[in-house]
């Protein structure tokens, strides 16, 4: 299959995302880290009905609405009197067991996270009440031994872990070329390495690998060691739009905080729309929150073409989660799981509407 080919089966890619036990949101690891900065509020400054809001988020590009807005003061802004206190997570599932655990109260995470946490739950512990980002994965390669996508086969291409949203793509991919797999060990006409994204640049370079289905920056960091961008995932799915980071909410906050949530929905809102205005400030804001986070920023070279390939936005993408779980079903990797009520996107609609903006849709999915 070619990158413009229609993708009924490519939409699945992201699906095994959902696989219960086997996911991460990217591979990075998975303990939180009380080293986000925390907020400053000006003395006279109105408290809203919780004194503190506990938000989490990853030290990661696609998740620069949080880097952003945390960084500027945009949410804070929005908080008031309220202040925030911010945790950076490596790993979907350990943000999710913050959120169960009350640890944090509204998070940015990826869809595959979002829908197992769900699920797990019976649908009794988040609701996922924005988009934040969508795009921001890549098939590279290394270009001497891989010319076009028919050279893959007999290759070793790296995802990041068993189960996660790209190791599901690529396997999908490899199924609609007719190709064989086995998906547990990844052997077969195309042999899947699972890799960490922080291993990846190493085994590309000592050639233990040909190239890898991996998001940014990872894919970045492969192209500024040689490596060729051979597909952008964003061009298998329609507009070229596909949901790689959530904003969620524990249920029990929502219910007794609305008015937090609402401005913690405001503060998202305003970031994004202050990242689209100014996006090489917002780029070098993201890259300056990072080297807080990390000790280290990115360089140009992986910056740049990292940063255009994500779409900041507001809109959850609602339909691209449901076909994500509905493909996972087709495969037989997953039991029907029902998704019903894991949007609640009332508070974004009423953001929205106050901002001048048109309401986003819930594909079904919403709690009414």
């Amino acid at each position: 299959m070619s990158a413009a080919r229609p993708l009924t089966v490519l939409r699945t890619v992201a699906a095994l995302a959902a696989l219960p036990l086997l996911l991460t949101a990217c591979g990075y690891g998975s303990d939180a880290e009380d080293d986000a900065p925390q907020a400053e509020v000006a003395a006279d400054a109105k408290t809203l009905s919780a004194s503190e809001v506990k938000i989490g988020y990853f030290p990661n590009l696609t998740h620069a609405t949080a880097l952003v807005g945390v960084q500027e003061g945009l949410l804070q802004k929005e908080l008031g009197g309220t202040t925030f206190k911010a945790s950076t997570f490596n790993a979907g599932p350990s943000e999710i067991e913050a959120l169960n655990a009350g640890s944090i109260d509204i998070g940015w995470i990826g869809p595959s996270p979002s829908i197992n946490g769900y699920t797990k739950s019976g649908g009794k512990n988040l609701r996922i009440i924005s988009g934040s980002a969508s795009g921001g994965v890549k098939l590279v390669v290394n270009p001497a031994t891989i010319k076009t996508l028919d050279d893959l086969k007999g290759k070793k291409i790296a995802t990041p872990q068993l189960g996660n949203t790209q190791d599901v793509a690529f396997l999908h991919w490899i199924a609609e070329r007719g190709w064989k797999v086995d998906a547990q060990s990844g052997k077969g006409d195309v042999s899947v390495v699972r890799t960490e994204n922080k291993i990846t640049p190493d085994a590309y370079k000592s050639g233990s690998v040909d190239g890898a289905w991996v998001p940014e920056p990872t894919a970045s960091k492969l192209v500024a060691d040689g490596a060729k961008v051979l597909l952008d995932e964003s061009d298998i799915w329609p507009d070229r739009k596909f949901v790689i980071t959530n904003i969620i909410v524990s249920q029990t906050f929502l219910e007794e905080h609305p008015d937090v949530v609402e401005a913690v929905l405001r503060g998202s809102v305003k970031t994004n729309a202050w990242i689209n205005a100014r996006p090489d400030e917002a780029k070098a804001s993201a890259n300056k929150a990072l080297e807080k986070l990390s000790g280290k920023a990115l360089p140009d070279e992986v910056l740049d073409p990292a940063w255009e390939s994500i779409t900041f936005l507001d809109d959850p993408l609602a339909s691209t989660l449901d076909a994500q779980a509905a493909h996972a079903v087709s495969a037989g990797l997953l039991e029907k799981p029902d998704l019903k009520g894991i949007y609640d996107l009332e508070p974004l609609n009423k953001v929205l509407k106050a901002e001048g903006e048109p309401a986003v849709d819930d594909a079904g999915l919403g709690v009414s």
